[in-house]
């Protein structure tokens, strides 16, 4: 078993954490990020380590698909963990024993946007509807069965998050199978250039929705847990803040209005 910690620089592990499953892998490493002598790269073996910047961490998935050997695989981020009730980082034995009763360990759902948009609402509002609908039509090329797996969850208000997961190998392999013959196949018709930096990270975003996909149309057996995060969310406090403006905007103008009768 290994939950690998993806990161693209050097960080420091939590407290109290099982160093012989917990295993830090390095993404971007042929791009220049650097961390520690101990972890792991994505860019030894077959490896797409040069598409970090728009594949993010799915760097290091790709690489855990090609290279890792073990029964049990994970993901968390080095500011992003699966926790407990207790908010104590997942141990070897909880893993086991749930994936004895579950197929796939995942984030508790995040909902997506303060203002009630769906999940592809949400996709099209904060990144590229054309790259939404390319991927639809992709989907419907290549896995056809899949596409009312898509517009089911286009319709939903919430989703599972971050690209984290806790899995047996055999099943995250299949699913990374089916996962990057679409991203690659989305890679030729996308444009990167057009975006700014944030939105370079486009196949990331993708991914992100494609995993609900993936374990809605297999029905799944799905154990969740929250993530605790050990940096502050620059996109929650970027709605917190959108919040509070438009709170001042609209008091504001009810003054305005108060002003004029």
């Amino acid at each position: 078993m290994k939950v690998y910690v993806i990161t693209h620089k050097k960080f420091k592990m939590p407290d109290k954490i099982d160093n012989t499953i917990y295993q830090p892998l390095l993404v971007g490493s042929s791009i220049g990020n650097k961390g520690l002598p101990t972890y792991l790269k994505d860019n030894i073996g077959d490896t797409i380590s040069y598409k970090n910047k728009s594949y993010c961490e799915l760097t290091g998935i790709y690489w855990i698909w090609k290279n890792s050997k073990e029964d049990i695989v994970g993901i968390d981020h080095y500011r992003r963990f699966f926790v407990d009730e207790h908010k104590s980082i997942l141990s070897k034995s909880q893993i086991s024993a749930d994936l004895k009763k579950y197929d796939i360990i995942l984030p508790d759902k995040d909902p997506y946007a303060f203002n009630g948009k769906s999940a592809g609402q949400f996709f099209c509002y904060n990144h590229d509807p054309l790259v939404w609908a390319k991927t639809r039509d992709i989907i419907n090329e290549k896995y056809p069965t899949y596409v009312k797996d898509f517009d089911w969850y286009s319709n939903q208000y919430e989703g599972y998050s971050y690209n984290m997961f806790i899995s047996s190998k055999k099943m995250i392999d299949e699913y990374n199978e089916w996962l990057f013959n679409i991203l690659f196949e989305l890679e030729k018709s996308v444009d990167l250039s057009q975006y700014t930096s944030y939105n370079k990270r486009m196949f990331g975003f993708v991914s992100e929705r494609l995993l609900n996909v993936w374990v809605h149309h297999n029905n799944l057996n799905v154990k969740t847990y929250p993530v605790q995060k050990t940096e502050k969310d620059k996109f929650v406090t970027k709605i917190k803040n959108q919040i509070f403006l438009a709170i001042v905007k609209h008091h504001v103008k009810k003054r305005e209005n108060k002003n004029l009768l």
